[in-house]
């Protein structure tokens, strides 16, 4: 390796690599070389492309190439520290655009004109600045909205798998979601790691035809750009989304699509890097770097703004003890998880009624919030489901003809919460009273004595007899 010296840009250029291995550049004799710092390197035919230093000792540095490493040669690559860590500019004109994994723009337009760059690692936040979430969000969706409501702030992903409609939930949820109270909009910050094109394109088409476009960002790093192009494209996501929501104060909601893609790369990363691996070949500092993401999410003091986070992963063969959905759900506050065999009964949204969780719901449902006996309500949907799902189980073994006159009231139960209350059109956007109607209706099939989890001034108000309900729909 030798060293140069740039007359046009006044720095230290290096000649030649050690190694190259994978996404990796190991270059020797470094001096005055930075953690994460900004790196430049050229190919063969001095087209320059980014990396960022992972690893640095009194020897050599370790450049994750951004872009990948294909066509560099261990002779002739050139490399530049460019003095700084991985920047971005910000600005509210970045709504309504596409870029690409690193915020380059690829929808053809001009680079975002803005003086004001920012590290995409982010500030670290005094924890007594942060503001409790609260605060309703309205999906539309009865099966989010009813049983595990989001709130401002919160993070709440969703666990899929392969051929699930996860795309088109998050689609009807960045379509629909709006705060009852403030009557605004939440602007959109979408990045997508690792999908394919035609999913970029059923997003962009979307929230195009739908009117989303213009109030959000859109960030693809796609299925055939450079894998460790991916590590960076959520924290440029959220980069750009603090800025809108804690200096431009605005409500942001982030979706980021696959997460799993991500841990992918960052387990590829670890193994040219000759780690030594965790569970599944994954990095044993998987819970931090997933937190470093995630944590990003919530509302700080002095700001009217807020960033709520919905972070889409796919739990490889439906495990959902997998270590990308394990780690997420301790950092997270809840989940919503799709259920194939809802699905493949042809039921939309198939989101599952018992592994589905919010933690934060009781802070923004209620009373004051939404209605008074929302939290009761669905108290009493999980309990009853839940009975449900052991009656089938013991109808599979005795038989559903010698089960009690109970039991079958509790399976036309269980088939109406599915059928009536989860199951709803993709573009069919039902308001809180909607989706707590719908509640009390199928409750209503049972008798009233088995609803333990209410009071009886609640059942005075919102519980009628079966009669009552068949002739209001008659009517």
């Amino acid at each position: 390796m030798t060293i140069t010296f740039d007359i046009e840009d006044r720095g230290l250029q290096y000649v030649g690599a050690s190694r190259i291995e994978g996404p990796l550049v190991v270059v020797e004799r470094v001096r005055d070389v930075g953690y994460d710092e900004l790196v430049e390197i050229l190919d063969p035919h001095h087209v320059p492309r980014l990396g960022r230093v992972l690893e640095v000792s009194e020897h050599q540095a370790v450049i994750q190439v951004l872009e990948g490493t294909t066509g560099l040669s261990n002779k002739t690559v050139r490399v530049r520290f460019l003095g700084e860590s991985f920047r971005l500019p910000v600005s509210q004109q970045m709504l309504g655009r596409i870029f690409d994994g690193l915020g380059r723009p690829a929808d053809g337009g001009p680079p975002p004109l803005s003086e004001d760059r920012r590290d995409v690692n982010g500030m670290p936040l005094n924890p007594n600045a942060r503001r409790y979430p609260r605060e309703f969000i309205q999906t539309g969706l009865s099966a989010i909205d009813g049983m595990n409501a989001l709130v401002r702030g919160q993070k709440l992903p969703i666990f899929s798998g392969n051929g699930l409609p996860h795309d088109r939930v998050s689609a009807q949820i960045v379509r629909q979601a709006r705060l009852l109270e403030e009557e605004v909009q939440f602007s959109i910050v979408f990045a997508a790691m690792g999908v394919k094109h035609d999913v970029a394109e059923f997003f962009i088409r979307n929230f195009h035809d739908y009117g989303a476009l213009g109030r959000a960002v859109m960030f693809f790093s796609l299925a055939d750009a450079p894998s460790v192009e991916r590590l960076l494209t959520p924290r440029v996501a959220l980069t750009l989304a603090e800025h809108l929501a804690f200096d431009c104060g605005q409500h942001v909601l982030v979706l980021l699509t696959d997460m799993t893609n991500y841990c992918e790369s960052l387990r590829e990363v670890g193994t040219a890097r000759g780690e030594i691996p965790g569970r599944k070949g994954y990095p044993g500092y998987l819970y931090s770097d997933l937190a470093s993401i995630y944590e990003r999410a919530g509302r700080i003091e002095g700001s009217q703004g807020s960033i709520t986070q919905m972070a889409i992963l796919t739990m490889p063969a439906d495990d959902i003890s997998h270590p990308v959905p394990d780690l997420t759900g301790y950092i997270t506050e809840g989940q919503v998880v799709l259920d194939r065999d809802l699905f493949q009964r042809g039921v939309y949204p198939p989101i599952a009624g018992l592994p589905s969780l919010s933690r934060l719901m009781k802070d923004g449902v209620g009373k004051g919030y939404t209605r008074e006996d929302h939290p009761i309500l669905a108290s009493q949907l999980f309990a009853c489901y839940a009975y449900v799902k052991r009656v089938r189980g013991l109808a599979d073994v005795i038989g559903e003809e010698e089960l009690s006159t109970l039991d079958k009231q509790y399976l036309k139960f269980g088939e109406a919460f599915e059928t009536r209350f989860l199951n709803q059109g993709e573009y069919e956007n039902r308001s809180i009273e909607t989706t707590l109607e719908l509640g009390w209706d199928v409750l209503s099939t049972l008798p009233r004595d088995e609803l333990h989890r209410v009071s009886d001034n609640l059942l005075n108000t919102y519980y009628r007899e079966q009669e009552d309900r068949v002739k209001e729909l008659s009517d």
